[in-house]
């Protein structure tokens, strides 16, 4: 008797756990300081930004990954995973079809209302807010705990932070520092005040951000960006080409700038500049050789 109300009671534990989920293991603390429940070991995972699919990926993780956002294009590999919507319009329902046991989000873009029906529906939202170099590296550690992968997070931070200190160092042998004046994208020229990554990585590779100030992205006029008179102008595109000569040759009716005079107006992939993952390693070496070709041999 007992044996039998043993195996309804097994039986009825079963049909009680959602499919797709795993046991909780316990609480962790997100980085808003949000208490949540979530797997030991989750094998169903949603990726609520770009950034957040590139961190499981480099952490070896990505054969986890269910569903990631548009523009999820790195590694390539994840452009052929199903797509849940935008990281500021997640469709909820592609969401809850792919039957995560745990999604991670962003604080600057995941709406709020929808990862609270996603955790009304027993699906735990991680979050996380990363803001600086420092903060991302403690963005790759929490979720390398959170999918036992620490190990190898710990070692994409202390590389990411050798290359850091590597380029700062060579930055602070710099006889001057080149006034630069990083735009992003074409039209509107918007630029990139003191709260942003791409601010930290003019700063720490030996610039000078024209732009610097509280508003995080600023607009300018040709007027404005003229009487800065830039040593440099680092555009931000997806696409080189067409649209690169077209900006080159706008900048070029004016001859007396400092970086049309010197041909030092550069096009980047926006990627490795403004996502917070450990590509910020890359975009900051990259711009240190553009700023400083000078020392480039310093990173060698």
């Amino acid at each position: 008797m007992k044996y039998n109300y043993l195996i309804i009671l097994l039986l009825f534990i079963a049909v009680s756990v959602p499919a797709g989920h795993q046991p909780v293991a316990g609480n962790v603390t997100d980085q808003l300081g949000r208490n949540l429940s979530v797997p030991d070991n989750p094998q169903r995972i949603v990726a609520l930004a770009p950034s957040i699919t590139e961190i499981i990926f480099a952490l070896d993780c990505g054969h986890r990954l269910k569903g990631v956002t548009q523009y999820s294009d790195f590694p390539p590999q994840a452009a052929a995973l199903p797509q849940v919507g935008s990281y500021v319009y997640p469709d909820l329902e592609k969401i809850v079809a792919l039957q995560p046991d745990l999604c991670i989000a962003v604080k600057d873009g995941n709406p709020k209302n929808v990862a609270d029906r996603l955790e009304a529906m027993n699906i735990p939202v991680y979050a996380v807010d990363p803001r600086n170099i420092d903060t991302v590296a403690d963005t790759i550690i929490s979720i390398g705990s959170l999918l036992n992968a620490s190990e190898k997070a710990e070692s994409l931070v202390r590389n990411m932070r050798l290359r850091v200190e590597r380029v700062k160092s060579a930055a602070a042998k710099a006889a001057h520092r080149p006034r630069v004046f990083f735009q992003i994208g074409i039209s509107p020229i918007v630029a990139v005040g003191t709260h942003t990554f791409i601010h930290e990585l003019i700063v720490s590779a030996g610039g000078k951000n024209l732009s610097e100030g509280t508003v995080p992205y600023p607009r300018y006029s040709r007027e404005q960006i003229i009487a800065l008179s830039p040593d440099i102008f680092i555009i931000t595109s997806m696409t080189r080409g067409e649209i690169f000569e077209r900006v080159k040759a706008e900048w070029r009716q004016w001859p007396d700038l400092p970086a049309v005079k010197n041909n030092r107006i550069f096009l980047v992939d926006s990627n490795v500049f403004d996502r917070p993952t450990p590509r910020l390693a890359d975009g900051l070496e990259l711009l240190f050789g553009l700023i400083h070709p000078e020392l480039a041999g310093e990173l060698q």
